[in-house]
């Protein structure tokens, strides 16, 4: 029963979505009529009737009932709770189902809250996020059923991939589809803009919110993603340039520069045209995402294997939302003037420069990432990984990052280089002085001696907006700028310090063998079998010293699933201030002994602190830019109240 009341949410769901696309187009020729009138409450009654299924598929995984499909296929009743929990998404069918539940959601808070821009355009945005809304309806009610039956419930499930048994799915997964869906929000406000030619400041102030909120779940995502990996996996990586990494990367590039190009717009009534086409390439990347996943044309630890006819529906979509938004564009293009002018030296010089340069970041990694799969369909199979990504990434990458360590000293509209000539002077020197002394004291390679000389110099210059300022009255939208850039600074300096100072060692060590690496004495002292709720493992004890510091224990394990089976490797991490010991024990070879693998690596630790002041930057930047909106309504109410009141003393006088 359960699973039908699901499927009857679903139905009824797709059929508002429907309606809601019906009434917002209405509206656009006949404001009051009654379709016209029902497109809110449409949207949020939809949005309660997705998270109802959703909530209805999360129950069938948590009580494990084996009469329906996709729990048979993706539990088992002796997982913990917190993995059955988690599996509802963690299989193509409930992910999706969570994809659209969020983007029903986020249409219902528009709806509910939102009364800044003008009935009409809201209503074309509204109708933009049920069209979008409905094709994925469709997509689970004709290809993909979470709610489908077996014809008799079955003793057993097969259980879910042993990899993905980790808490790592409980929160990776989630934060990325709320920064994918937040992008089909900002999707719908620009085709609602181009529908009704509202491509205005009010209109980008309205967007902003959601792209920060997009890009802050992204960036934690990404950030949850990447040390999932790098500690589950057992390779000792952060970034393997994965074509399904790459994919959550793709979104994160263009929503870092829409939302630039949104704050442009909001503040100075600039770069109308970049908000817009940034805010179908934005989704457009999501959708490309999606579409490899779930396309079978990938086999990853990320991807969901499924057939092409799948595939081939998410293509379809993909070619409606953004071949019919790019076709609105061209049509409307004439009316999306660029709005006020700015010089070359300006902060929007600045901005456009990196938008520029992130546009084409983004194009290498898509480039990367496709370029394989063109070349498999004719059967020619080449691999792209970091010797390409990384150099061709840093040409346009570097240039960047130097611009973002001036441009917010640069004033708006227009600026003398003069006025900016001694801290860039500054800022470049200490560029040029750090990388002359790294390299006169390393051996390392080009990028990481840039990028370790680039995060020193990025990480002073993120504060410089905050000099003559008294720090209790910096506007808090300021702070999140600060945060954030520095965050990048620090994340910088982890991936540089990573790639040039890791040490690697792998032995075969029999108990009581002590091994070195980078200053660390480990000695294994023995494997025992554990034994966990799904699993078995052979377990290792390692002892791990500094020098005379303290002796510290570490226990990877090499796990045997069998729900299903799947041999797992367990690492175990050290972690000190100055970086991080990652120890992984493998196979026992034929003469017994064992196989040990050991990483030291430094700074490893600030590329995901550096992605949480990322993100922290973002939420500051929220709450600044809403309280600002708050502000900005409050004062308009007050003068609107006085020139009532003078209307009111003008006409008694008068009587």
């Amino acid at each position: 029963m359960i699973a039908e009341l699901g499927l009857a949410a679903l139905w009824l769901a797709a059929a508002l979505a429907a309606m809601q696309l019906i009434g917002g187009a209405t509206a656009q020729h006949n404001e009051e009529s009654d379709l016209a009138l029902l497109v809110r409450p449409v949207a949020i009654l939809q949005g309660l009737l997705a998270l109802f299924a959703f909530a209805m598929l999360m129950w069938l995984f948590a009580v494990t009932d084996l009469s329906v499909k996709l729990v048979a296929e993706n539990s088992h009743s002796l997982k913990p709770l917190i993995f059955k929990l988690s599996g509802a998404w963690g299989n193509h069918e409930g992910s999706m189902l969570l994809w659209v539940t969020v983007m029903s959601c986020a249409g219902a808070l528009i709806a509910a809250i939102e009364h800044r821009l003008p009935e009409k355009t809201m209503r074309a945005t509204l109708a933009a996020q049920g069209f979008v809304a409905l094709g994925f309806y469709a997509f689970l009610l004709f290809s993909s059923n979470p709610f489908e039956r077996l014809p008799q419930p079955v003793p057993e499930g097969l259980g879910l991939n042993p990899l993905l048994q980790d808490i790592g799915l409980a929160f990776h997964p989630p934060t990325l589809y709320f920064g994918y869906v937040g992008l089909s929000v900002a999707f719908s406000f620009a085709v609602g803009a181009m529908i009704t030619r509202q491509v205005t400041p009010e209109f980008a102030r309205v967007m902003r919110p959601w792209v920060l909120g997009a890009w802050v779940f992204l960036t934690l995502g990404i950030t949850a993603g990447s040390y999932w990996a790098y500690y589950e996996l057992g390779w000792g990586g952060w970034w393997f340039w994965d074509p399904v990494e790459n994919a959550s990367l793709m979104p994160w590039l263009a929503a870092t520069a829409l939302l630039h190009s949104a704050s442009v717009l909001a503040a100075r009534d600039a770069l109308r045209a970049w908000t817009i086409m940034l805010g179908v390439v934005a989704f457009s990347m999501s959708m490309v995402g999606t579409f490899l996943v779930r396309s079978g044309i990938l086999t990853s630890v990320h991807a969901f294997a499924v057939d092409p006819e799948r595939g081939s529906f998410i293509l379809a979509l993909l070619a409606i939302y953004i071949g019919g938004a790019l076709l609105l564009f061209a049509l409307r293009a004439s009316s999306v003037a660029e709005g006020q002018r700015f010089a070359l030296t300006s902060r929007e010089g600045a901005l456009v420069f990196n938008n520029v340069m992130l546009s084409a970041t983004l194009g290498i990694v898509l480039l990367g990432t496709l370029y394989p799969l063109v070349t498999e369909a004719f059967d020619v199979r080449v691999s792209v990984g970091p010797p390409y990504f990384n150099p061709v990434g840093a040409i346009f990458v570097l240039p960047m990052l130097m611009v973002m360590a001036v441009g917010p000293l640069l004033r708006w509209r227009w600026d003398r280089f003069e006025r900016v000539r001694l801290p860039i002077a500054i800022l470049v020197a200490l560029v040029v002085t750090t990388a002359v002394v790294i390299a006169l004291t390393s051996d390392i390679g080009v990028l990481p001696l840039l990028g370790l000389s680039l995060a020193g110099v990025l990480a002073i210059a993120s504060f410089l907006p905050l000099r003559g300022r008294k720090l209790w009255r910096t506007p808090i939208a300021t702070w999140g700028m600060v945060i954030a850039h520095f965050g990048i600074a620090v994340a910088l300096f982890g991936m540089a310090s990573e790639s040039a100072f890791t040490s690697e060692r792998l032995a075969a060590v029999n108990p009581g063998d002590t091994e070195h690496v980078a200053g660390w004495d480990v000695t294994l002292q023995g494997i025992e079998p554990v034994a966990g709720p799904n699993w078995t493992a052979l377990e290792a004890t390692l002892v791990a010293q500094r020098g005379s510091g303290d002796v510290v224990t570490l226990h990877p394990q090499s796990r045997n699933f069998w729900a299903p089976p799947q041999q797992t490797t367990e690492s175990a991490l050290l972690t000190r201030w100055d970086g991080q010991l990652y120890a992984v024990i493998g196979g026992q070879a034929q003469d017994g002994r064992w196989q040990l693998r050991l990483w030291w690596k430094p700074f490893v630790t600030l590329i995901w602190y550096g992605g949480l002041l990322i993100a922290l930057g973002g939420v500051l930047a929220i709450i600044g830019r809403l309280a600002s909106d708050l502000k900005r309504r409050h004062i308009r109410a007050q003068a609107q109240q006085r020139r009532a009141d003078r209307a009111g003393r003008a006409v008694g006088e008068a009587a």
